[in-house]
């Protein structure tokens, strides 16, 4: 009897311990990265650049989905609306995370009521850029041109609400002046647009200028900023070159469903932060004008919070409207 009763208290024992012993370690299966643009682009380039290690360090193949639409809205919606276990993350822009959310109040989700921060990965420096039938050499003569010729001077973006469109408007708004904003269907209309002289200036991407730069078709002026581009160090900032405090820039970073666990978030900012901080990562994110910026989750939440915060008066002042 007492044997017995030993058998039955060992068996409760080890039932009630199995659970803890059994359950997996995340992840054991593949990880889903959703980049919300067509492949190719920037954000598709800088994700693709980091998921060959996290797919090491994470034990586990990292499977990358594009999902374009909607200037990114379409693929933050997807993740938004996803499981919540860690096998579904976002790789989030300045557009679908800080800009979609104010300009179209009928999205199917609110940025962080319905997604959970991990860690901001790249900012993306804009160059003020000039055709050459502009008559000024820096920002101060284009404040000064455009205050003289209100509604005269036009500029190129890749689409109302990208980071180009927000960076004029936020300099429209700072300078007191009235640049003519002209959307295209994505940057390489609008660069055309502005080589051909049919708009003065763009605000756009480094690594899109700066060939047309170097072979002396274009004329850059400033860096949009909050410090210099590390591909054109040369070039003052905005802030530096006659608009104290200016600052705009492209950002991308990782986010997940709101209700993923704590330690699956600590475990994927663990792993992202220490490989963007990998020297040959960096030197490969800096050639393509992405410059690693690595930090906490509530750091990047306190970021996007602000952004948010910022960019919404942007397209208050401007009276900015979805096409």
């Amino acid at each position: 009897m007492q044997n017995t009763q030993t058998f039955l208290s060992i068996c409760t024992l080890l039932i009630a311990t199995f659970p803890a012993h059994a359950q997996p370690t995340y992840p054991v299966k593949a990880v889903r990265i959703v980049v919300p643009f067509p492949p190719g682009g920037p954000t598709d380039v800088v994700t693709r650049t980091l998921a060959p290690r996290l797919s090491e360090a994470l034990g586990q193949q990292v499977i990358i989905d594009n999902r374009g639409g909607a200037g990114g809205a379409t693929g933050t919606e997807l993740v938004a609306k996803s499981s919540a276990d860690g096998y579904t993350l976002l790789a989030g822009t300045i557009g679908g995370l800080a800009v979609s959310p104010t300009l179209n109040p009928k999205l199917g989700y609110i940025t962080l009521r319905d997604l959970a921060p991990v860690t901001q990965l790249v900012n993306v420096a804009y160059i003020v850029t000039l055709h050459p039938s502009v008559p000024v050499k820096s920002i101060k003569e284009l404040i000064a041109l455009a205050k003289a010729r209100p509604g005269k001077l036009n500029y190129g973006s890749s689409g109302t609400g990208t980071g180009p469109h927000l960076a004029g408007e936020l300099m429209n708004m700072m300078a007191g002046i009235q640049i003519v904003h002209v959307p295209y269907k994505g940057s390489a209309p609008a660069q055309t647009a502005l080589m051909s002289g049919e708009v003065d200036l763009n605000f756009e991407n480094t690594l899109i200028v700066l060939p047309q730069v170097k072979a002396g078709r274009l004329w850059p002026i400033a860096a949009t900023s909050s410090q210099r581009s590390k591909l054109m160090p040369d070039l003052p900032t905005v802030s530096e070159a006659g608009l104290p405090g200016f600052s705009a820039s492209g950002w991308y970073g990782m986010m997940a469903p709101v209700a993923t666990p704590k330690d699956i978030i600590t475990r994927l900012n663990t792993e992202v932060t220490r490989i963007l901080r990998i020297p040959e990562i960096a030197d490969r994110l800096n050639s393509v004008a992405a410059e690693p910026a690595p930090g906490t989750p509530e750091q990047f939440g306190a970021f996007i919070r602000s952004e948010i915060d910022k960019w919404a008066k942007v397209i208050k002042a401007a009276n900015m409207k979805m096409d």
